[in-house]
């Protein structure tokens, strides 16, 4: 893990349109405002973003907290991915961890509206980044033919 810092929950964009009730019912069950796991991020063009960590980040803002503890997220992660998912909440209104308190929702609906979305995300980034390996081989072969 990189060296941890604080900053300010308004200043960090979710990545993500939900939180299951569920999860943070777990989350607030031993939530303990000193000592908080610090939460992944990454600098995602203009914004800080949250890798991870979105139902712990809530937690905090649930308990008054204004700042947490963060690292900067190093693993190659499909950022593509990421990048989709910060536009999705772009359009929702979703630009910090608050504006997610009206969209905690049973497991359930989690499953269906969040992880059911992501994963035909990643399903089209898949077959789109076939199609592009596909068209530059294509391109690749018309070039040595016409040479």
């Amino acid at each position: 893990m990189s060296k941890v810092f604080h900053m300010k929950l308004d200043r960090i964009q979710p990545s993500q349109l939900y939180i299951s009730s569920a999860k943070l019912s777990q989350v607030m069950k031993t939530f303990d405002p000193r000592s908080i796991e610090p939460i992944p991020v990454k600098k995602l063009g203009r914004y800080v973003v949250f890798v991870d960590g979105h139902t712990r980040a809530f937690a905090a803002f649930q308990n008054s907290l204004s700042e947490v503890t963060l690292y900067w997220e190093d693993e190659e992660l499909d950022w593509d991915a990421y990048r989709i998912c910060v536009e999705w909440c772009e359009k929702e209104g979703i630009h910090t961890i608050a504006d997610l308190q009206d969209r905690i929702i049973s497991q359930q609906d989690y499953d269906v509206l969040w992880l059911e979305r992501c994963k035909k995300m990643q399903e089209d980034l898949k077959a789109k980044r076939k199609q592009q390996v596909f068209s530059n081989r294509k391109a690749e072969g018309e070039k040595r033919s016409s040479a």
